[in-house]
Order: C-alpha cells, then structure tokens, then sequence
C-alpha cells in the first residue's frame, strides 16, 4: 500500500489525528517513509507500526490462536470475521468492536454487555455466544459460525420470497421473539439484516446490540433501532420498550421480504420517521399485487400506527400464522390428491 493510503487509512480509522496527518504528509513530500515518520514525529513504536501495516490499519485482527479467514461484514461499531481455531479446528464468527468505538465507554459497555446476554441466553433460532474477551485493546466475542445469508442479502440479490416462504421465515423469528421475551428482553432491532437462513434450513437471529428488559426506555430518551423498521412509538423518542415495536418491525420486514422494497421510506431519516408516523400501508398496492386476503390482514395489523390495534403478543401472532399456514397445506395435499385422482 503506498504511504499516502496507508497514512489516510490511518486516519480514517482515528490512529493517527487529521491535524497531525497535515503534517505527516507535508513531511512525506520532503523526507518520505511514512513508516520513520510516524516513528521520529509521533512516537509510534517500530512493532506498532509494523503491526498497523500487516492489518490495515488495525481493522483485520491478529489474536493469538486465531487465523482470520475472512470478513464476514461490518456495522456502526463493530466488524465481522470468519475465524479457525488453530487448536481445535472449529470455526467462528468474530465479532471485533471498532476501534473508535473501543474508546467510546458507552459503546464498550455495550457491546460486553450484549455477548454476555447471549452467552445466557440458548434458544436453536439464537446465535450462540462462546465467550467475551480482550487481546490488547481488541474487545471481540466468538459466536456460532452460520453457513448461509442474511434475508437482507437474500432480498438485494433479487430472491423472490414466495408467501409461504415469507410467512415461515416470519413465524420461526417470531418464537426466538417470544423466547427472548420469555426471558424479560426486547430486541428493538427487528430486520430482515439481523435474520439469517442457513443453508441447513435453520433460521437465526444473530444481533441483541439494542436489546433491553421489558419496560426499559430507549437510551438518553432517543430513538434506539433501525430507523427503516422503527415503530411510530420508537420514532417519538424515549418510548418504553415493548413487544409490540418489535411485531411491527417484523411486519415491516415481511413486507420488504414480499415487495422487495421498504413501505416507508425518505429521502433521509427525518422523512423517513415522518412517513412511520404519519402514513399508512397502501392497501390499494397490497391488492394490485396479489397478496392473499390473510396475508393482507397480518400485514394491516403488525403494522398498524396504533400499539394497541397490533397483536398483543407472540403467541397471538404465532397461533394467527401457523394457523394459516397449516391451512394452504391441507389445501395443498387436498390439490394434490385430487390431481392424481384425475389422472388415473
């Protein structure tokens, strides 16, 4: 990587200050070797940065034990790696927190605070955690290694998700839902990013980084969430955490499972949580594109801007939908049935 990347990358990354990055790079012009420089102008040890060149920076990890495979993808504050356990064999999924972020005590504590609620939590639609820990000022948690795609992938690539398909992804993130809710927690970040398919059919939950107990407040009174998925509740601000916020994200995400685009969205995020509170689902829209009559009806009352005109709880959802899906396949084998009947 040549110097003038390097040093902007260093940067970027808030290893080295802007102001002190002028002056390296007037310097680089004059005496070159960003390497000495950094050194002989900011003190930098020559290990430190040896190291900072062979990770770009510090954003690909070097943990002892670990060999990082490949990046797996990355968030506000943290970033995802593919990683071998050089002892065992067994695979993980890193989950680094940022440098940046690293210094920012609130995000800190928030990230140990969500491994270690994972590490608490076993539920077979929850992504495991296998322990929080610290090499040198590297805060990183190992989780279960999922084989398969976000939904939000699945969705960008074009994957057309047929009702049934949409409805069971739906009805499996709807018991981890319950289950976490069970166990006295919200998530507040329901989205088809934070659901995974496997390629072994499981359906995973794999992100608690705003989860709360049951009645909390959101953070200093702010909204807490995805603003795409955020309820009209949550868009005001300071509302206090409730499984229905979280029935109206996953509505929210089974329609753009469906339509492959979002209901709600602006040209930035004040528009956007203007149209969350003020405008409904275009029901004349839901008709034109042939949604089934219940799935017309699941959508209307998952999202609908009133709370108290939601679904009540998990269970409610989960019986209404199960329900109907249980239905279209006797509907099915009864189509079939008589298919083979006619065919004799």
């Amino acid at each position: 990587m040549r110097d003038v990347d390097f040093l902007a990358l260093l940067v970027h990354r808030g290893v080295v200050p802007r102001e002190h990055a002028q002056v390296l790079l007037q310097a680089l012009d004059a005496e070159g070797e960003l390497d000495r420089l950094l050194v002989a102008r900011l003190g930098f040890p020559p290990a430190e940065v040896a190291r900072l060149r062979r990770t770009r920076g510090g954003e690909v990890p070097e943990i002892p034990g670990l060999e990082v495979q490949q990046k797996l993808g990355t968030g506000g504050t943290a970033d995802v790696w593919k990683v071998r356990e050089k002892a065992s064999g067994r695979t993980f999924a890193l989950k680094v927190l940022k440098p940046e972020a690293t210094r920012h005590e609130p995000t800190r504590k928030a990230f140990i605070a969500e491994a270690r609620l994972l590490e608490r939590l076993s539920h077979p639609g929850l992504v495991a955690c296998h322990g929080i820990a610290k090499s040198g000022n590297t805060y990183f948690s190992r989780l279960e290694w999922i084989d398969g795609h976000t939904v939000l992938e699945l969705i960008d690539t074009k994957h057309l998700f047929r009702e049934e398909e949409a409805l069971g992804l739906v009805l499996a993130v709807a018991e981890v839902l319950r289950y976490l809710s069970a166990q006295g927690v919200v998530h507040r970040d329901v989205k088809p990013g934070n659901v995974m398919r496997a390629r072994d059919g499981r359906v995973v939950l794999i992100d608690l980084g705003f989860a709360t107990g049951e009645a909390e407040k959101g953070a200093e009174g702010k909204a807490v969430g995805t603003v795409a998925y955020l309820s009209p509740e949550q868009c005001l601000g300071g509302a206090a955490a409730d499984i229905r916020s979280d029935i109206y994200s996953l509505g929210i995400s089974l329609y753009q499972m469906l339509f492959g685009r979002l209901p709600f969205e602006g040209s930035d995020d004040q528009e956007t949580l203007r149209k969350q509170v003020m405008e409904s689902l275009n029901s004349r829209e839901l008709k034109r594109r042939d949604v089934s009559p219940h799935l017309h009806y699941f959508l209307e009352k998952m999202v609908a801007k009133d709370a108290c005109d939601r679904y009540q709880s998990w269970g409610e959802l989960i019986q209404d939908v199960s329900g109907h899906l249980a239905g279209r396949a006797d509907l099915d084998f009864e189509r079939e049935l008589r298919e083979r009947r006619g065919r004799r």
